[in-house]
């Protein structure tokens, strides 16, 4: 090689030298930075410079121009990323699920002292010393005073779930914001990145990174497919559909629904629309939802993935009551809803009280279950189950006014009305009902105390004609005048009987958590298997949660295996590259030394 030729090979080495040098420093100073990945120094010859051809020769006569920086590998292993962002995902999808165990068991408030439990043993206390002295207008009084304090703190506990819910709902927007900004920095990094490396030189090898640590958070959301395509863009589904594609993302939109607030995803491209008067749309997301929340939860059919969707399967679609869960076609909607669930089962345990202890002061009081005639608007006739007595007089168990006395009313509604049947109380058969003699029991134009209940069966009824925590309250007349109740009998003995009754209704076991529970329990019982539910659901989410939590953890080791910076490994490497850099320096020395010697002594 001739002398100067020399000069490029040691040139080459130095700069090859620095720029690994380079490198191996920029992995160095980012070792504690999340989401970077260590770069690799990769090296080659440079081109040859071919002195000669010979066909007869094995190879031509070349001479070699030194080392060449040729990249910077990216090392990452795209299986190890795969793994890593299904089992965060479904990682936080139990997080979310066991945080939201422990806020229910929090407002039932088993764990604090404020417990509920406390409250409905008061109230099942009063009735207890009201059946050891029943005409005592102490145990009246405090009766209706526990039966007070019972209503308002069941309110608490149900609107400590009802808030939660709109916690969980702002939540719902947080994530979908976020996502939707994923969605445009990742378009914006597969720009920069296609830029840079277009013309084959250059790596963005930090850009990568940060689209990679995108990635990782988004998997943590939502349930995500990805790849890169041939121009080095990264393409995402999210939950199935198209969300990141070359130059542009898809939007996800939020409908919110106007009863509740509730938002729901939805994909803007999927959706059909109107457009109002004011010059704004109105989609229908009916078939573009994002999330298909009907589907089974199960490791099996990688349903459990995502914390957006565990948050919108936990917070539900709607305030639950207790006709969610009496009817086990409407129980199969609420039942994956942790929220929705418990709201049902704690607002069924409320009816069921209030709806008993009512059916027993009213037996008391005379009233008969039957039916009436009722005529529409449109001039259909149909029957209509009713309560009634008649209004003959005060009576016992009764107001002022000869009402039945109901314990727990509704607020929306006023309780017995006073009317003029128009025609014969009737059975469910609409035949009036008749005495031994063939005579109607009660006919029409008789004066009765009357009141109807809506059908909780009836998917048009208004929740506000049901007795549900946010429609009751004890009777306000009976909060001033306790001693209403009487306990005495027309003969003046104590009225033994109803108090026993109450008391019984307590012990009955009668009541069931859910259709899928088949354990019939008392009123008490029925409270501690509805907290034992709760804590064995807790228990099971956050037991998921650790497991994979491990598993998420492993998978993470072998991750920075590969992908880690390794301090003992750059600093070796930075020895390496400078003891080369040192002896690319010397060659290029030696090689001046010897320019320098020829021409000092061979020169004219």
């Amino acid at each position: 090689m001739p002398l100067m030729g020399s000069l490029y090979v040691g040139s080459s080495g130095l700069q090859t030298s620095q720029n690994a040098l380079n490198t191996t420093a920029h992995n160095l100073t980012n070792t504690e930075t999340t989401g970077y990945v260590r770069q690799q120094v990769q090296q080659s010859t440079k081109s040859y410079m071919t002195l000669s051809i010979d066909v007869k020769s094995v190879n031509n006569k070349q001479t070699g121009l030194g080392v060449t920086y040729s990249r910077v590998k990216h090392i990452r292993d795209f299986f190890l990323d795969k793994a890593y962002r299904r089992e965060s995902g479904r990682s936080m999808f139990y997080q979310v699920s066991s945080e939201v165990m422990e806020e229910v068991e929090s407002q039932l408030g088993e764990m604090n002292g404020e417990a509920f439990q406390a409250t409905l043993t008061d109230f099942w206390t009063a009735i207890q010393e009201l059946a050891k002295d029943p005409a005592s207008s102490v145990t009246q009084g405090l009766l209706v005073q526990r039966a007070a304090e019972f209503i308002q703190k069941a309110e608490a506990v149900y609107d400590g779930f009802c808030s939660y819910q709109n916690n969980l709902n702002a939540q719902v927007k947080d994530q979908v914001d976020k996502i939707n900004s994923y969605g445009k920095q990742l378009t914006a990094l597969n720009q920069a990145i296609r830029a840079i490396e277009a013309g084959g030189i250059e790596s963005a090898n930090d850009m990568r990174d940060a689209r990679d640590q995108i990635l990782d958070e988004l998997s943590k959301m939502a349930d995500i497919d990805f790849g890169e395509d041939m121009h080095g863009d990264v393409w995402v589904k999210l939950e199935g559909m198209d969300f990141v594609k070359g130059d542009s993302y898809y939007e996800i939109g939020l409908d919110v629904d106007d009863s509740t607030g509730f938002y729901t995803p939805f994909w803007f491209q999927n959706a059909t629309y109107r457009t109002l008067p004011n010059g704004t749309r109105e989609y229908i997301i009916e078939g573009a939802e994002v999330f298909n929340l009907n589907k089974e939860i199960s490791s099996d059919l990688n349903t459990d993935i995502g914390g957006l969707k565990a948050i919108l399967l936990a917070r539900g679609d709607h305030r639950a009551n207790y006709t969610d869960v009496a009817d086990p076609e409407k129980y199969q909607k609420v039942s994956q809803s942790v929220l929705m669930n418990i709201q049902a089962e704690f607002d069924q345990l409320i009816h069921n009280v209030a709806t008993k202890v009512n059916e027993i002061l009213a037996g008391a009081a005379g009233v008969k279950t039957g039916y009436i005639e009722v005529t529409d608007a449109n001039g259909n006739t149909s029957l209509k189950k009713v309560n009634y007595c008649l209004a003959d007089s005060n009576g016992y168990m009764r107001k002022d006014d000869g009402s039945p006395i109901q314990m727990f009313g509704k607020v929306s509604s006023e309780g017995y009305e006073k009317v003029t049947l128009a025609g014969p109380i009737r059975d469910e058969n609409g035949n009036p009902l008749l005495d031994g003699n063939g005579n109607q029991v009660v006919p029409g134009g008789t004066e009765c105390w009357v009141y109807i209940e809506e059908n909780s069966a009836d998917p048009d009824a208004d929740p506000l004609g049901l007795y549900t925590i946010k429609n009751l309250q004890v009777d306000a007349e009976l909060m001033q005048k306790p001693s209403m109740l009487g306990f005495r009998l027309e003969d003046g003995s104590e009225d033994k009987a109803t108090a026993e009754a109450l008391k019984d209704a307590f012990l009955e076991e009668s009541y069931s958590l859910n259709p899928n529970v088949k354990k019939k329990a008392s009123f008490v019982d029925y409270y501690d298997d509805l907290v034992a539910q709760v804590a064995n659901s807790g228990y099971a989410f956050r037991s998921i949660f650790v497991n994979q939590e491990n598993t998420v953890e492993s998978i993470y080791s072998a991750k920075e295996q590969v992908a880690g910076v390794s301090s003992d490994e750059e600093l070796s490497n930075m020895i390496k590259f400078q003891n080369a850099y040192n002896a690319s320096s010397r060659y290029i020395n030696v090689v001046d030394q010897m320019l320098e010697h020829l021409l000092n002594t061979l020169g004219v």
